[in-house]
C-alpha cells in the first residue's frame, strides 16, 4: 500500500474586531470582570467554497496548559459576527461550559488568541466535544484561517 500525502493550501482570512485591534487590550465588557460576552468580529477573504466557520479562543499564557475559553463550529458563513450572538454548535471549554467565557487571568497580562477557520464541510460532532476532538475533526476540512490576538490583565 502506498501512502501519498496531499498538499492542502490554507488561505489567510483577515479577522478583526470593532471592539479592539490586534495585540491591543480587550475591553472589560468581553471579560469575566464585565458582561463576559463574546466580542464582535469582521471577516475578510472568506473562500467562496466555505460551508461553515469554526472559532477557538484560547489563552496560551495560562499557568498549566493553554486554556480554552470558547469552541464553536458549524457557524453559517458571514462577514460580520455580532457580539454575544452566534449561531453554531458550542463545545466544552476548559471552564466545563458550552459558551464563551471571557478573559479572566489569575495574575499578570495574558494573550488571548481568537482563531477562526473556514471549513469546506459541516462537522458532525456532539456538543460535549473538546478542543482536541474539534481540531481532529476539522483538520482535513480547513481551507482558510485567521487570527486576532487580544491582551488582558486584571486590576
Amino acid at each position: 500500500m502506498i501512502h501519498i500525502e496531499q498538499e492542502v493550501e490554507i488561505r489567510l482570512m483577515r479577522l478583526s474586531s470593532p471592539a479592539f485591534k490586534d495585540n491591543d487590550v480587550i475591553p472589560i465588557k468581553y471579560t469575566c470582570d464585565g458582561l463576559n460576552q463574546s466580542p464582535p468580529f469582521d471577516l475578510d477573504n472568506i473562500p467562496k467554497e466555505a460551508k461553515c466557520l469554526a472559532i477557538i479562543v484560547e489563552d496560551p499564557d495560562a499557568p498549566i496548559n493553554t486554556w480554552v475559553h470558547w469552541l464553536v463550529w458549524n457557524i453559517p458563513v458571514t462577514h460580520h459576527i455580532q457580539e454575544n450572538t452566534l449561531k453554531g454548535k458550542n463545545g466544552v471549554n476548559d471552564f466545563s461550559r458550552k459558551f464563551y467565557c471571557g478573559p479572566c487571568p489569575l495574575s499578570g497580562t495574558h494573550h488571548y488568541l481568537f482563531k477562526i477557520y473556514a471549513l469546506n464541510d459541516l462537522l458532525q460532532l456532539p456538543e460535549n466535544t473538546k478542543k482536541v476532538e474539534l481540531e481532529r475533526a476539522m483538520s482535513d476540512k480547513i481551507i482558510a484561517f485567521g487570527q486576532l490576538t487580544g491582551i488582558y490583565s486584571r486590576k
